[in-house]
This record gives structure tokens, C-alpha cells and sequence, in this order.
């Protein structure tokens, strides 16, 4: 009976278990206020995550960069630099909403003390000094710009190691990442605490910030989606983009929207290239590294999340550091977990560019799960589609050169 019920529940889908608990959770906030044991299941889920994201952030940013063969040739500069540009800009494109519409969150934890960086100077001396913490103080203290650090340098070094070493490598990467699933599999438990929490301490009126963030972050994705990607391709290719943006859309995107993985969706990219006739040689290694490097979804998610913890605290962000956050967002994107709601592990490192505390961060990281059930299929879906996307656009825009 319970192994039955166990089963069913774990073949149910996710997003559908994460509206239950976001459902039942107002319910219980409303009726049941003062049965305060409720928002423990809020505590450990938010613990949960504060435990397991510094090895999570480590080992698959090493473990990514050791994969790469020295002297390995490709036709993958072209790709590789579009990747990075649709990072970046997407990135800046949320700075710029943001700044056009600022959410400000209510945060149920206790506020710890955050003072405003005193201008890209104080911004860059933070940043270089975290550079070089100890690598086991990062990971105890969430010095996410420290593990990311390390996990270049140690990642780059390891290039030169035996196949064993990087096989065993790889394997405790998916071990870790395993236990993630197994954490956001327990979502909807931790959302119905979040929510219970957020209402029985704030009222109805607290859920009306999570839907202008929702708004928001889904409204830059679709500008992205329309406005942006579309741009950018006409820019390589000089030809109305649209035919191929909506294809990638339709095919690409409508599935990963759904499977929330740009892992997942890899198979359906790999067919959708083989149609639009591109070369195997280039497809067959781009796909499988977009789902890995490619996350302009997650730069927009990282970039607004960190934003409106920085307006909850009334820390006035100037432009200097505004550009050093679409930066670190596009950098610290690329290493974001291949699972669903993998970026929202990644804010704390944009939050810490503001002074922001890590447990200030991970409850913005807990409201990223409450609005996770629109907002990380939006982003998986402009992930994934522009996989294909840029694919497509680097291989058919260096045709057009040679002619």
C-alpha cells in the first residue's frame, strides 16, 4: 500500500506536486496560523539546499572543464561565442528590467546587517579577495565566488588526468547531483512550509510579491525569446529570423518547458538538428555542451533574483556594479546545475557581489521554488531552444561568408 502510494507520487509530476503544496500551504496559512511546527518543513528544505549547493557549484564546473581534451579540434568557436553573447545579453536585458520594474520580496528570515557597497571599487576588492579564500573555508562559509574560483583552476588542472580520475570525477558530480534531485524532489514539501510561513506571518498580501516577480522574470524571458534571440540571429544570419526562432520554439522549446532539463531534452535537439540539416560533427558535440554552458534562461533567473533581495534590503545598486553583475550572472550561469531549478543554487553568488547574507540569500532561493513551477520551465525552454538556435545560426551564417 504505502510502496504503491510512494510510487505513484514519484511517477506524479513535479510541477503538479509543487501547485499542490504551494495550494495547500495558503490553505493552512489561512486556517491554521498558529500550528507554527509547519514552516519546519520550509526550514530543512532551505537547509537542505544551503548544504548541498557549494559541492554542487564545485564539482560540476571541475568537472566540466576537465572533460575538455587539449589539442581537440573543432569548428565549436563560433557556437561557443554565441553561447556567451546570449549569456551575457540576456543577462544585461534583465538588469535593465529590473531596473525599469523593481520587485522588492517579503523575507521571513531574520535580516542580518547589509551594508551597500561603496562603489566598484569596494565591489572589485571583495570580489579578487574572494578569489583567493581557502578553498575548504569557501566551502564551509559559501564563498560561492571562492568555489567557483577553485573550481576553474582545479578543473583546468585536471585536464592532464588519467581517464580513471576523471570517470571518478564525473561519477561523484552525478552522485551529488543525484542527492539534488532527491532534495528538489522534496519541493513541494518544503514549499508548503515556505508558503505557510510567509503567510501565516504575513498575511495574503505577501503572495502578491511573488506574482510581480513571476511577471517580471517571465515577461524578460518571452522578450528574450521574441525580441532579443531573434536579433541576434538576424545580426550572423541577415535574413528574417523568425522561421527558425519559432521552430526551435515550437520543437525544442515546447518539450523542455515541460521536462524542465536541458539533459533531458537533448535527444529531441539532436533530432531537430538532424532536420534543419546541420553538420553531425558540429551538432553532436554543441548540443550536449549548450545544455551545459548555454543558460541565458539562468543568467535572467540569477540577475533578477539577486536584484530584488538587494531592493528588499534597500541596497541602491549603481551601474558599474550593475555591469559586474551581468558579468558574474553570465559566468556563474554556466556552471548551473543540469537539474530543475539548478540556477536558483547560483543567486547566493550573485547576492554576495551586494553584501547580502547567505541566509538572506537562500530565502530568496526558497521564493525562486514557491514561483519555480512557471519560472524554471520558462527558463529550461529558453535554454534548450536556443541550443539548436545558435547551433543552427553559426553553422548557416558561416555558409553565407564563404559564398
Amino acid at each position: 500500500m504505502i510502496r504503491n502510494l510512494l510510487k505513484r507520487w514519484n511517477e506524479s509530476s513535479l510541477v503538479l506536486r509543487i501547485i499542490g503544496g504551494l495550494v495547500v500551504g495558503v490553505i493552512l496559512g489561512l486556517t491554521v496560523p498558529q500550528a507554527t511546527p509547519i514552516s519546519l518543513l520550509g526550514d530543512l528544505f532551505v537547509g537542505a539546499l544551503k548544504a548541498v549547493a557549494p559541492l554542487l557549484v564545485l564539482f560540476l564546473v571541475m568537472t566540466a572543464l576537465s572533460r575538455h581534451k587539449e589539442g581537440q579540434k573543432s569548428n565549436m568557436s563560433r557556437v561557443i561565442f554565441l553561447y556567451l553573447l546570449g549569456t551575457f545579453v540576456d543577462g544585461c536585458v534583465a538588469v535593465v528590467t529590473s531596473f525599469l520594474f523593481p520587485v522588492t520580496l517579503e523575507l521571513t528570515v531574520a535580516e542580518a546587517e547589509a551594508a551597500s557597497p561603496g562603489g566598484i571599487g569596494e565591489v572589485l576588492y571583495t570580489l579578487v579577495m574572494n578569489l583567493v579564500v581557502n578553498p575548504v573555508d569557501a566551502l564551509m562559509n559559501a564563498n560561492y565566488i571562492g568555489i567557483l574560483a577553485w573550481a576553474v583552476l582545479l578543473g583546468i588542472a585536471m585536464r592532464k588526468a588519467s581517464p580513471g580520475t576523471k570517470k571518478a570525477l564525473e561519477e561523484l558530480a552525478d552522485a551529488i547531483s543525484q542527492v539534488v534531485r532527491w532534495i528538489i524532489g522534496c519541493a513541494p514539501f518544503g514549499v508548503l512550509g515556505l508558503v505557510f510561513d510567509s503567510i501565516s506571518q504575513l498575511g495574503v498580501e505577501s503572495l502578491l510579491s511573488y506574482g510581480r516577480l513571476l511577471l517580471l522574470l517571465v515577461g524578460t524571458m518571452v522578450f528574450v525569446a521574441l525580441v532579443v534571440n531573434p536579433l541576434i540571429a538576424f545580426v550572423f544570419l541577415r535574413r528574417n529570423p523568425y522561421p527558425l526562432v519559432l521552430k526551435c520554439l515550437w520543437r525544442s522549446g515546447l518539450t523542455a518547458f515541460f521536462t524542465r532539463s536541458s539533459a533531458a531534452n537533448i535527444p529531441v535537439n539532436l533530432k531537430l538538428c538532424e532536420e534543419l540539416g546541420l553538420d553531425e560533427d558540429t551538432y553532436a558535440v554543441s548540443i550536449p555542451l549548450g545544455s551545459t554552458i548555454n543558460m541565458g534562461g539562468a543568467s535572467i533567473t540569477i540577475s533578477i533574483l539577486s536584484l530584488a533581495a538587494a531592493n528588499t534590503l534597500g541596497i541602491q545598486v549603481d551601474f558599474p556594479t550593475a555591469v559586474v553583475l551581468c558579468v558574474l550572472s553570465a559566468i556563474s550561469a554556466c556552471g548551473a546545475s543540469g537539474v530543475a531549478g539548478g540556477s536558483l543554487l547560483l543567486v547566493p553568488l550573485a547576492c554576495s557581489l551586494f553584501g547580502i547574507s547567505n541566509d538572506v540569500a537562500m530565502q530568496v532561493v526558497g521564493v525562486g521554488f514557491i514561483v519555480g513551477v512557471v519560472q524554471d520551465s520558462c527558463e529550461t525552454a529558453i535554454n534548450s531552444s536556443t541550443d539548436v538556435l545558435y547551433t543552427a545560426v553559426a553553422e548557416l551564417s558561416q555558409k553565407r561568408e564563404k559564398r
